[in-house]
């Protein structure tokens, strides 16, 4: 398709030339006293009309040429001047116009000369003459339009391009501002909130142990969720601020911190078991993160929703994916399947991102069940 985009123009140059040495080479085949020298020029002369695009001061003074030894020899009359208008136009066209008022004066003032002394009178010759100037008039007034419309055209591209570039610039600038804004909104609200309930656990286990007792299990899980909290959340305000930097000072949580989560999990009371098969190697960083949150996830949901149930984690180092499946023996069923929240959700967007599969439902044994499966690729 490029290739036809690229030669159309030279085959209509091509067509018109052969049209034009054709039209012109049966004229001067039936004017009298014409020889060799005025079919060679007739030919170069027209053939010149192949290169009017691409080099229109060529064209221009290899016709003009031509067709003034045609002219000046054998007076073919006013189709003589059609090779000279042609190149007239190319050259006002592409900003040559004093090239082309010199030729144009060349030519007239020739065949006026060549004219003045006719059989049938100065009358008829002026009338031509005046005939053919108006002929390159018009043509210069077609190349001179043709050249401010093309300027024109160009003119509302550039504006275009550079309306599409401003609004580009203004939406990642409002992107950047809700960004920031989102990012003080966290900090502010989260923040603070976190930061007290990580030292007031801190305190009360820190008391506990002072006083000789034992430290319930649930409040050491919540003294290390709120760190952890904390630690993701600094991670997640760097991100909103800087979404362009490739460092950052507190790694984004993955299946390494999984034996924390699970044991964070049972720390709660809630029976979990872990079973991973396959080959465990380093995983992309968007699949990584992802089936951390999905089993964070799935957890999360067994300890709300399913009664002290057990939960089983399985992780398939797979040979083109990861499968990461959460079974838990509560409750749910299939027949009566839950209103999908925010939390399966976020889940669905994670795995779609990535190309995957994700399945959440009951289990026709009871229970539910969410398995996500992670094409290790790239995402699609």
């Amino acid at each position: 398709m490029m290739f036809m985009d690229r030669w159309r123009p030279l085959a209509q140059d091509g067509l018109l030339a052969a049209v034009m040495a054709i039209l012109l080479s049966v004229i001067v085949f039936y004017t009298p006293h014409a020889g060799a020298l005025d079919f060679a020029a007739v030919l170069a002369g027209s053939l010149a009309l192949v290169a009017w695009r691409r080099a229109p001061l060529v064209s221009l003074l290899v016709s003009t040429a031509c067709m003034l030894v045609v002219t000046a020899h054998i007076q073919p009359g006013l189709p003589a001047a059609f090779p000279v208008m042609v190149s007239v136009f190319a050259a006002v066209g592409a900003g040559h116009r004093l090239a082309g008022a010199l030729a144009s004066l060349v030519f007239l003032g020739t065949d006026l000369v060549t004219h003045l002394p006719g059989v049938d009178g100065p009358v008829k010759d002026l009338q031509n003459t005046a005939l053919l100037i108006g002929w390159f008039v018009a043509a210069g007034v077609a190349a001179t339009v043709t050249r401010h419309r093309q300027a024109y055209l160009e003119e509302a591209e550039q504006r275009a391009a550079e309306a599409e570039r401003t609004r580009e610039e203004a939406a990642l600038r409002r992107a950047g501002e809700e960004r920031l804004r989102i990012a003080r909104e966290l900090h502010d609200s989260l923040t603070h909130s976190i930061s007290i309930i990580k030292v007031q656990a801190g305190v009360a286990v820190h008391l506990a142990r002072r006083r000789g007792e034992d430290v319930p299990p649930a409040l050491l899980a919540i003294q290390e969720a709120s760190g952890d909290a904390m630690r993701e959340l600094r991670a997640t305000l760097e991100v909103l601020r800087d979404p362009g930097g490739s460092d950052c000072e507190t790694p984004a949580s993955g299946l390494d911190r999984l034996d924390d989560l699970v044991e964070r999990a049972r720390s709660t009371g809630l029976p979990a078991t872990v079973t991973i098969s396959g080959t465990r190697r380093e995983l992309p960083a968007e699949v990584d993160r992802a089936a951390y949150r999905i089993v964070q996830e799935a957890l999360t949901n067994v300890s709300r929703h399913a009664g002290g149930a057990a939960a089983t984690v399985r992780i398939d180092y797979a040979h083109e994916e990861l499968v990461v499946q959460v079974d838990d023996g509560g409750t749910a069923d299939p027949d009566a399947p839950p209103i999908p929240g925010t939390g399966l959700l976020g889940m669905r967007e994670r795995v779609a991102a990535l190309g995957g599969r994700l399945r959440a439902e009951p289990r026709p044994e009871g229970g539910f069940t969410v398995r996500a499966e992670l094409p290790l690729g790239e995402p699609s």
